[in-house]
């Protein structure tokens, strides 16, 4: 099952994981429209199941999970103003509703279980970032004391082309003949593309250990230079409440190994 299925990253992984011998795909959101563009661009009827439902609601997160096994969960309030102007129903959606799937999977014995995290979580400063930290700490707490459950989750930064991200901004933008808004000049992020991130997560999904926190090593893009590439003027407008100049991929304090093309993070 895969929550926030409908979403970019969340529709990307469901087309991967049928392109596997897999007996179904469930796909929990919330948003009715997601599903419904989603059963019309993956044709496959037999195996394709879209399940209406808001992971606060409790019951309705059992049902689901009844009989799966691997859960993948991207569902969350992503948006950093908006998650700051509703910060109850941010935490009630991205840390009550990761409650409701984590128990719930140990409860249905669900063999694994990857959380979606970001690097925001990491040494966070909004509100966003510090719901996918406790994100992060209920899954490797729940690692600890699951019977049957592997427990893992896999941190990244941002995807070229993800919904509502600084790209989709800047194009709107174009259309409209305004300048490109920048935040600051000297801001940095990490991003890596959709195919990348989606490859990343079923690789990882094969092969987690429990309680472990999976981090790519990726390349880190000028804003500036990014909006210079797009083309047209552009528009300093100032630093969003909470936003950083730079992310990190992980804390000081954090143990990290390093393998292959990314880190593990363990207790």
């Amino acid at each position: 099952m895969v929550t926030g299925g409908s979403g970019s990253i969340g529709s990307a992984v469901v087309e991967k994981i049928l392109s596997k011998p897999v007996h179904s795909v469930r796909v929990f959101d919330s948003s009715e429209d997601g599903l419904f563009k989603l059963k019309r661009k993956i044709n496959d009827d037999s195996r394709l199941r879209t399940l209406l439902g808001d992971i606060r609601d409790r019951e309705r997160v059992k049902m689901a999970l009844n009989g799966v096994d691997l859960v993948i969960h991207t569902a969350a309030v992503k948006n950093i103003e908006v998650s700051e102007y509703n910060a109850a129903e941010t935490c009630r959606v991205n840390v009550e509703g990761t409650i409701n799937l984590v128990e719930t999977a140990m409860q249905e014995s669900v063999k694994r279980f990857m959380f979606i995290s970001s690097d925001k979580a990491a040494s966070y400063s909004t509100l966003y970032g510090a719901t996918k930290f406790l994100g992060e700490k209920i899954t490797v707490w729940a690692s600890r004391i699951s019977l049957n459950t592997v427990f893992g989750a896999v941190r990244f930064g941002n995807v070229f082309e993800s919904c509502g991200n600084v790209f989709e901004v800047w194009y709107n933008e174009s259309e409209a003949g305004r300048p490109l808004s920048v935040t600051h000049p000297d801001m940095k992020r990490y991003f890596w593309h959709l195919s990348e991130a989606t490859d990343f997560i079923i690789r990882i999904c094969e092969k987690m250990e429990n309680g472990c926190i999976y981090v790519p090593k990726l390349k880190e893009y000028s804003i500036l230079d990014l909006a210079k590439q797009h083309g047209g003027e552009i528009r300093i407008i100032g630093l969003r409440k909470g936003e950083k100049m730079r992310e990190i991929l992980f804390a000081e304090h954090e143990k990290v190994e390093e393998a292959e093309d990314f880190w593990v993070i363990r207790e």
